[in-house]
This record gives structure tokens, C-alpha cells and sequence, in this order.
């Protein structure tokens, strides 16, 4: 699958943002650097159950490696949060990984969403990096549906070397992102 995504940036996507931008140098056309996926426990009560937390499982089973549990950094009385707590896990891949779990999130993941019309092209950071939200997890193929009993948010943040948000876009909609019109 990776080897896919690959193909079709060198081949379609270089050749389309090279035109587009007017790259002198193939070295300068924007490429994926690096999607970090975040699950938070939320209120620092995550669920423990005899083999790890659920959004530690469910983090691994989409991203395909182990998470890194996330701790409070300080104590906050207002939460019942106290530093060194676990409240979430993240997953940072890049590589063959990166551009796979990248295919299935378009592929698979997103027209899975109920009443799915596209991503906003407003989430942006002015850098040309991406950041989404997805409301259930369970969108994924990975995940057993029935073994679900709460749903947690999940973010997906999608870095680039892209230096605007036009370059970012661009680069995003020939990979094949969803946007809305």
C-alpha cells in the first residue's frame, strides 16, 4: 500500500506541484514529513483494564506501533489531576507507516464518517501543516466495533515541509485529501 502513495507523489503529485509553484529544484516540492496521532483519556481517568488503557490499544491497532502514554506535567485540583498522571497516548509515524496509515485514513476512514461531505480546508496552521479530528476512532477498519463501550476523540495532525498553507493544500488535495468544496 505505502509503495502506492509513493508511486503516485513521484510520478503525479512532484510533476502537478512542480507546474503549480514553479519549482526549480525537485528538492523543494513539499512532501509528508510526519503524522502524529493523539488519543487524551480526558479528566485524567483513563479506563485500566488488565491489558493497558483502550486508547493506548486502539492508538496502536490504527497506527500499527506501540503509543507513548502521554502524563499530566502538573497537578490541577479543579480536574482530580495530579502530575505524572497518565491522560492520553500519541503516536508519531513516519515513513512506509506514515504513507500507509495516510491512504487508509482517505480511503477507508473518512467515507466511513456518517454524513461525510469533506474536510475543512481551514485547519491550517499558516505553515502549511494539517490537523484533523475524528470523533470516533471505530471509523477504522483496525477497530472492533463491538468491543467499543465509549468512544474517545481522536487528533491527527499531518506535517509537511510546505512553507504556506497554498503549498500545503496543494500538496494535501493531489495525495487525494476529501476538502470541501
Amino acid at each position: 500500500m505505502a509503495a502506492r502513495l509513493k508511486e503516485l507523489y513521484q510520478k503525479k503529485v512532484v510533476p502537478a506541484l512542480t507546474k503549480e509553484f514553479g519549482y526549480k529544484n525537485p528538492m523543494a516540492v513539499p512532501k509528508l514529513e510526519k503524522i502524529s496521532l493523539n488519543i487524551g483519556y480526558g479528566r485524567g481517568h483513563p479506563e485500566r483494564q488488565a491489558d493497558g488503557w483502550r486508547g493506548e490499544r486502539a492508538d496502536g491497532q490504527i497506527a500499527g506501533q506501540k503509543p507513548v502514554i502521554t502524563k499530566a506535567r502538573k497537578s490541577i485540583a479543579a480536574f482530580k489531576l495530579r502530575e505524572g498522571m497518565p491522560i492520553g497516548c500519541m503516536v508519531t509515524l513516519r515513513g512506509d507507516r506514515m504513507y500507509e496509515f495516510f491512504d487508509r485514513l482517505v480511503n477507508v476512514a473518512l467515507p466511513r464518517v456518517r454524513d461525510f461531505r469533506g474536510v475543512s480546508a481551514k485547519s491550517f496552521d499558516g505553515r502549511g501543516n494539517y490537523t484533523l479530528g475524528i470523533q470516533r476512532p471505530a471509523d477504522f477498519p483496525e477497530i472492533d466495533y463491538n468491543k467499543v463501550e465509549k468512544t474517545k476523540g481522536m487528533n491527527i495532525c499531518i506535517t509537511t515541509t510546505a512553507r504556506t498553507d497554498a503549498e500545503g493544500l496543494a500538496l494535501l488535495k493531489h495525495m487525494g485529501m476529501p476538502f470541501r468544496q
